[in-house]
């Protein structure tokens, strides 16, 4: 297998392995588990076979061209930093998966833990493996939000709930930050592409817009990993299955963060702002975290501060600008990875087992899990750096390089005693952890018998383990060379030499390892008695939650800030937001003509245009009185309505645009039927009540709006008037004209830029449409009409006896009664409108026509069986299902720009050529027509959608109406 070609499945594989398992019966655990190991296990499989070419030829590269001219490209790219990490991924993935088979409750919707889970993989190595800065800002967000579904997964939690939004809110901030730091680091570069980028770093850093672009980039990586003043979301996190946990805090959501500092270390860091910014956050977090993590109760709670702790220390170690604290950095990563996963699968375990996570309610396990507290104690020794064991050589490597003079500041004076006090810190809550929940006394309550869980829930630690136990050994032997094919991808001929020899002599570094280990140890047992009876978090700061002040802060701004802004600028009425939307709208287009020159050609006047000025003087009739006569009868308002669109419909065949007339033609009958079903629900205006001055306030603000109207229309006219008339170089329309037949095989050029160079812009649309429909009918099915919309009951009694006299019809379901046209000849129009449908629709790349003209006359059918059988009939008969007519229509228009991929060309790229047919002949043939008859599917759909929603809630408001008055009547 090609080796891009390994490189697009691991990012494509994960997601289509979710999309999968969502439609897993719920009964389904060991086919999902099955699904998610096999997609993993296929994740590892491709990984490794990158790695010799990795090794022999330097980074592996894949792209897919999406827009070309402007460097943005989908492109991946993996060198030996990102094949560890994807290593880490897809091999932890594995094993959390394994072990989630065991975990998760029947009971539970495995579907969608397994769906959620590895679309967050998928969104995990497109971090990794991203070549373009844009990219990776998408996977980025991605990362936030899926985790955001996976902490809430049990939504029914309040915690869950809280935690999620928290996490979702901090991390998604950080990555608005992210990507306005990387729009200036393009900037700056001139290019998006990472290879680019990483060869730029002097350019960066001696940029005046180094700095912003620095605070911004940082602002997303530290909140991604939880560094302080970020810190307080992921011990809410915890609330999340254990499983996840274990996953977010060992390989995937908080090492990106420092995933993202060490591979832009070669271009952000050396500098002053580096070295403070990120080596305070680093230090306090580091500190912080480990001290928070002595007090806490619950054993996931003392984890989770345990990784803001690490992180922090990694940070650090980045912040030096020391290629040997890179390497530190790195080798802690992976280390971290390992204990960590163990020792939150162990923690699930122990929940899993006995009931609950409290380490003031445990005790004694080891009596009844044996192997379990076995491989939980290597891997908390592990945690806090026992030699023998890989936390000790990363950390024994932090402490060289905190011994180390890197810049004379005070921040670079007391990182050694910081960094042995940290150490004790985590000896101290490492043997808290074993000593009070493995030794001990068993307590007599707790909710359940404690047991060994099965072998292969406890198989991915003792693998895990394992890992600690030989990296700590013998590293050169097994971490070695893929620790130093990772740092030189990063640091190139600038790697030092290093050595992860297990012994070094006794130095200043290890005396401080043991200076930690007997400091912890000592402070355990000081603070023995008092951490079996205390209350959760460290004494004199438990008021000092980052929860609280994120929740203040909260309040502050989403609430009453948002409640402020609402009151003075918001309103529930749309009159006022059209009035604030097209005021600002005009304002924004005057202010830059103002200050440029506008000059209109002198005007001429012919016979030609007295009978266009004619025709559009009905227009504004029609228009005025539609205003007029909103306020006294609605059905009035809206015939006059479409005079206005028929006239508007004649300027664009007026002015030679055919194509635009024949949708607006279809568009004004479809949108005139739909809001002809809505008038029936709208409540009748009263004026009784009214007094003298709400009249006059009325008719001052019927003014105002006249005035905004007449000057909005007025400026369109003028600027219309300026581009048509005046003499103008060759602009992009002559491009289209030229290129539309010879590149997109059509002679409508209006369809050709539509569906062809125009295609994305397109499939934005229509994507939207669909989401406009589905909101629509999602509204309507909770819409209840105004009371004083509902017929008297003179009227119910009219139209009761008219469905008796009809009873083969159900009542209120269709309005043909009440037209002029026979129920039998709209019936008959059918077959004929299809015909007409079918002609735009292969007609429209090269006369007007198209997939949006045929997809609205075909739904125009639709509207003429409702009015004259009624939606009961037309689900029944036609059978038709408009929700299958979107999802075809946006997955057919998804896949045609997909498929040029296959042939090696952009997004959407469209191909056309002659096809010679018997007894026809030569016929043009473009694969466009596939990619249009996608947005024929999804206009249908999206217009049967809401006239179903429409003549549903119309059919009901009835029969809600006649029952009031059938008990009126009866009372």
């Amino acid at each position: 297998m090609a080796k891009d070609t390994s490189l697009i499945l691991m990012i494509f594989l994960p997601f289509i392995g979710s999309a999968m398992a969502a439609f897993f019966p719920s009964n389904a655990r060991n086919a999902e588990a099955w699904l998610a190991g096999a997609v993993t296990v296929c994740g590892l499989v491709l990984a490794s076979m990158c790695y010799p070419a990795i090794v022999a030829e330097g980074p592996v590269r894949a792209q897919i061209e999406w827009l070309p001219t402007l460097g943005l490209n989908f492109t991946l790219r993996m060198d030996g930093f990102a094949w560890l990490f994807a290593m880490l991924v897809s091999g932890i993935g594995f094993l959390v998966v394994l072990y989630a088979r065991y975990y998760m409750s029947p009971e539970d919707p495995i579907p969608r833990f397994y769906a959620f889970f590895l679309a967050f993989m998928g969104a995990m190595l497109g971090i990794v493996l991203s070549g373009n800065l844009i990219l990776l800002v998408v996977f980025w967000e991605l990362t936030s939000i899926f985790s955001f579904l996976l902490i809430g997964y049990w939504y029914h939690n309040a915690n869950a709930r809280d935690g999620a939004r928290m996490a979702l809110t901090v991390t998604g901030i950080g990555g608005l930050c992210l990507l306005a730091g990387v729009l200036l680091i393009g900037h700056i570069v001139g290019s998006y592409d990472l290879d680019v980028v990483l060869a730029s770093g002097d350019l960066i850093r001696s940029s005046d817009l180094y700095l912003p672009a620095l605070i911004l980039f940082l602002l997303g990586a530290l909140t991604k990993s939880a560094q302080f003043p970020f810190h307080f979301w992921l011990p809410n996190a915890m609330a999340a299955p254990t499983p996840v946990s274990a996953y977010l805090h060992s390989a995937t959501m908080v090492k990106a963060g420092v995933f993202l500092m060490a591979r832009f270390w070669p271009v952000l860091a050396g500098t002053y702002e580096w070295f403070w910014i990120v080596g305070f956050a680093g230090m306090a977090s580091l500190l912080l975290g480990a001290y928070f993590a002595i007090f806490q109760r619950d054993i996931k709670g003392l984890l989770a501060y345990s990784t803001i702790s690490h992180l922090g220390l990694i940070t650090l170690l980045l912040s030096l600008g020391s290629p040997l604290g890179l390497i530190a950095a790195i080798f802690h990563m992976t280390n971290h990875a390992t204990f960590k996963a163990s020792l939150f699968m162990a923690a699930g375990i122990i929940d899993h087992e006995t009931g609950t996570r409290d380490m003031q309610r445990l005790g004694g396990l080891f009596r009844f899990m044996p192997f379990t507290a076995t491989l939980a104690m290597v891997a908390s020794a592990a945690m806090a750096g026992v030699p023998l064991l890989n936390g000790f050589l990363s950390k024994e490597m932090f402490f060289a390089e905190a011994i180390e003079t890197h810049a004379d500041s005070i921040l670079d004076r007391v990182a050694p005693y910081v960094a042995v006090l940290a150490s004790a810190f985590a000896v101290t809550y490492s043997i808290r952890f074993i000593h009070g929940v493995f030794f001990g006394k068993l307590p007599d309550d707790l909710p359940r018998e404690p047991h060994e869980p099965p072998f292969l829930m406890r198989f991915p630690i003792q693998l895990l383990v394992l890992t600690c136990l030989v990296v700590g050994i013998v590293p050169g032997l097994t971490i070695g060379p893929f620790l130093h094919t990772a740092v030189t991808s990063v640091l190139g001929l600038a790697t030092p030499e290093y050595s992860l020899a297990i012994w070094h002599g006794v130095t200043l570094p290890l005396l401080m390892s043991f200076l930690a280990l007997l400091g912890g140890a000592l402070l355990y047992l000081l603070l023995k008695n008092y951490l079996a009876h205390c209350e959760e978090g460290p004494p004199y700061f438990r008021q000092l939650k980052g929860q609280r002040i994120f929740e203040r802060v909260m309040v502050a701004v989403s609430w009453r800030g948002a409640r402020f802004l609402e009151n003075r600028l918001g309103t529930r009425r749309l009159q006022p937001q059209l009035r604030l939307l097209v005021a600002v709208a005009l304002i924004a287009a005057a202010w830059p003509l103002y200050h440029m020159s506008f000059g209109l050609a002198a005007f001429s006047w012919n016979l030609d245009d007295a009978v266009f000025s004619g025709l559009w003087a009905i227009g504004i009739f029609c228009a005025v009185g539609a205003a007029y006569q909103a306020k006294f009868h609605r059905l009035v308002a809206l015939i006059f309505l479409g005079g206005a669109g028929l006239v508007t419909c004649t300027t664009f065949v007026w002015f030679s645009a055919p194509d635009l007339a024949v949708t607006q033609l279809l568009v004004e009958i479809v949108t005139t039927v739909l809001i002809l079903l809505g008038l029936r629900w709208l409540p009748k205006r009263s004026e009784e009540f009214q007094t003298d001055a709400i009249r006059m306030a009325a008719r001052l603000r019927r003014y105002r709006d006249l005035a905004i109207a007449v000057a909005a229309g007025g400026g369109m006219t003028l600027v219309a008037y300026a581009v048509m008339t005046r003499a103008a170089p060759p602009t992009i329309a002559d491009y289209f004209l030229e290129k539309a037949y010879t590149e997109g095989g059509g002679r409508n050029v209006v369809n050709v830029i539509l569906v062809d160079f125009r295609g994305f812009d397109t499939f934005g649309e229509i994507t939207v449409l669909g989401i406009v429909a589905l909101t629509v009918f999602s509204l309507f099915r909770r819409f209840r009409p105004a009371p004083d919309s509902v017929e008297s009951p003179e009227q119910q009694r009219v139209q009761n006896a008219t469905d008796e006299a009809r009873p083969d019809r159900t009542a209120g379901e269709t309005v043909s009664d009440y037209l002029l046209i026979p129920a039998v000849i709209m019936q008959w129009l059918f077959p004929v409108i299809i015909v007409l449908a079918a002609y735009l629709f292969f007609r429209g790349h090269d006369l007007p026509g198209g997939g949006f003209a045929a997809g609205v006359a075909m739904a125009a059918a639709f509207i003429l069986q409702y009015l004259a059988a009624g939606t009961r009939w037309v689900e029944d008969r036609l059978r038709v299902l408009p929700l299958n007519w979107i999802g075809f229509g946006l997955l057919l228009a998804a896949l045609v720009g997909m498929g040029s991929w296959l042939f090696g060309y952009p997004f959407l790229t469209s191909h056309s050529q002659y096809v010679e047919l018997p007894l026809i002949g030569s016929i043009p043939v473009a694969s466009a027509i596939l990619f249009d008859l996608g947005v024929f599917s999804l206009v249908l759909g999206a217009t049967v959608l809401m006239l179903i929603a429409f003549a549903h809630q119309s059919v009901r408001r009835l029969r809600a109406s006649r029952i009031a008055a059938a008990e009126e009547e009866t009372a």
